[in-house]
């Protein structure tokens, strides 16, 4: 009697398909104070459930974006976990308690030794921001945000070159483009990256407001976009012979239209993209009306009447994406 033979093994030309899970990025634009908008809003996308694998800041968004990071990773080393809606809070609290008057920020030269250096071809802008470079230095731990559980890049202006440059935690001059990123042009001094003066950068929004595209180029399949602009520049009221007034303004019609040329890019290519079968998901959180907060003139007050906007405008878009969700099921 002949044993049934044990049959062959069939071979396979390749592996299953995996399931590949959604990598989810949060973009935070630029805005300078504005920014207050982005935490409320922020607080929203935390509240709905929106965990972010990655982070990325321009000007006052890689301020956010930094925070965020530090946050979570000390909640993580702390308890193993994070807490989002926690993290959410930390990020409020820290504006409400640091951020309430234009001191905080920056101070304004005197005017001797502004025109003595500007004379002397060593202009160093119109404004002292030692105070925020001194913020994050004391509140953000580097050590702790490269073993943290989310990725972070920021975007500066080589101003020399005249590139967009992106820099992720572990360059060791990380905080270097940090400051970069979130010094306004003229108004604040340009930064020399780890001292060098061949590599002096600023604010990442004379090039890309938002940075998206880089969120894409890095594999996101499902962004979160925080923009501190509206569509539109109403016709307010200001003083434009105020020049601290004046470049504020030019700056925000520039940059008004840098944020919309990035969200439309965007939006053009996740559409494509889907279009193709290939899962690309975009949430925009922006205001509907221009926000208004005077750089050298503003209290706590502001800031929190702004972060009050920014977690109704992202209430209210991601319950607009909602019911659009269930709507085409």
């Amino acid at each position: 009697m002949v044993d049934n033979p044990i049959p062959p093994v069939p071979q396979l030309d390749s592996a299953p398909p995996k399931t590949q899970l959604p990598l989810k990025a949060l973009v935070l634009g630029g805005g300078s104070l504005k920014g207050a908008f982005q935490v409320g809003a922020v607080m929203a996308l935390f509240e709905s459930g929106f965990v972010p694998d990655s982070l990325y800041g321009i000007s006052v968004g890689s301020l956010n974006a930094t925070f965020i990071a530090n946050e979570a990773a000390r909640q993580q080393a702390e308890t193993g976990q994070v807490d989002w809606v926690k993290v959410g809070k930390y990020l409020i609290e820290f504006w409400i308690r640091n951020i309430t008057k234009p001191s905080d920020v920056a101070v304004i030269r005197s005017r001797f030794r502004m025109g003595y250096n500007t004379i002397m071809s060593r202009f160093d802008g119109l404004l002292d921001n030692s105070p925020i470079k001194n913020l994050i230095r004391s509140h953000v731990n580097l050590e702790a945000i490269k073993n943290g559980p989310v990725k972070l890049k920021v975007g500066a202006v080589d101003i020399i070159e005249g590139d967009m440059c992106y820099a992720d935690v572990h360059d060791p001059n990380f905080l270097d483009y940090v400051y970069a990123s979130s010094s306004l042009p003229f108004l604040m001094p340009a930064v020399q990256i780890g001292g060098d003066h061949r590599r002096a950068f600023l604010d990442g929004g004379m090039r890309e407001v938002a940075p998206l595209r880089v969120a894409i180029e890095d594999g996101a399949t499902e962004i979160a976009c925080v923009a501190c602009h509206a569509k539109k520049i109403y016709n307010e009221k200001f003083n434009y012979r105020n020049l601290l007034n004046l470049m504020d303004r030019v700056k925000d019609i520039t940059v008004n239209q840098l944020v919309n040329n990035d969200i439309a890019w965007a939006e053009r290519f996740a559409e494509r993209e889907q279009s193709q079968g290939h899962p690309l998901r975009l949430t925009v959180i922006r205001p509907t009306e221009p926000l208004y907060l005077n750089l050298m003139r503003f209290t706590s007050e502001d800031i929190g009447r702004m972060i009050v906007q920014g977690y109704q405008a992202g209430t209210d878009m991601l319950k607009t994406n909602r019911l659009a969700s269930h709507a085409s099921v």
